[in-house]
């Protein structure tokens, strides 16, 4: 998948002022920064796992439902069913993207780095949630917005 960068010049242009994320202004050790993409990969794995597992399970209903003949009422809880399995499926394969994209931020150097701003992340935000992109100010900013 490839990333839009057209949001990152200011994360872009600290990575070239040298505020790189495993730098001082980061706060975060290089053995800090090392676990972190860990929980990253972790949550990869367990959520491409879970992908899978849904997808099969799809088939597997699906088969069933074709095998035996089923009341109309049988047949609305199956529909609910399939489309609450499917929104969840939805929302992992949306957050495997943003694990996904974090991951990319570790290979390009602007992990820790706000793609706002281009300001550290803090470390106690980076702990919470790995995969932020945005600093607390900027998360903020962006919250009341929406409001």
């Amino acid at each position: 998948m490839k990333r839009d960068t057209s949001t990152r010049e200011p994360a872009m242009d600290a990575l070239q002022r040298g505020k790189l994320p495993q730098g001082s202004g980061q706060g975060l050790s290089q053995a800090q920064l090392e676990r972190l993409r860990g929980v990253l990969e972790q949550r990869k794995h367990a959520l491409l796992a879970q992908i899978d597992n849904e997808a099969a399970e799809a088939g597997d209903r699906g088969a069933l439902l074709n095998e035996v003949e089923a009341s109309p009422a049988d047949n609305a809880s199956v529909r609910t069913l399939n489309a609450l399995v499917s929104e969840a499926a939805e929302h992992n394969v949306a957050q495997l993207a943003i694990i996904k994209d974090a991951l990319a931020r570790f290979a390009d150097g602007s992990y820790g780095l706000c793609d706002n701003c281009g300001e550290a992340i803090g470390p106690s935000r980076l702990e919470a949630r790995p995969e932020a992109r945005l600093c607390i100010d900027c998360q903020t900013r962006l919250e009341k917005l929406r409001r």
